[in-house]
């Protein structure tokens, strides 16, 4: 079974914004959501074409990308 992606990025949606793949939603919308202090769930009412899997997977990936980078 082959992971589906996370995010992507192309030039005809949102103009090469980073999303989460299969929505037109940026990544930088859930940043935006969190740095608020607005938790996943509302996040998700706010964006329903996003799975809770996704954003898990996002963070989940970030979380490793900077574990990594000061290793």
């Amino acid at each position: 079974m082959t992971a589906q992606p996370i995010l992507s990025r192309s030039d005809d949606v949102m103009g090469g914004t980073v999303v989460f793949h299969g929505t037109r939603v940026p990544v930088q919308t859930l940043l935006d959501y969190l740095e608020a202090g607005e938790s996943i769930d509302e996040f998700l009412e706010g964006f329903p074409s996003v799975r809770r899997d996704q954003v898990i997977a996002f963070l989940e990936e970030a979380k490793n990308r900077l574990i990594e980078s000061v290793s």
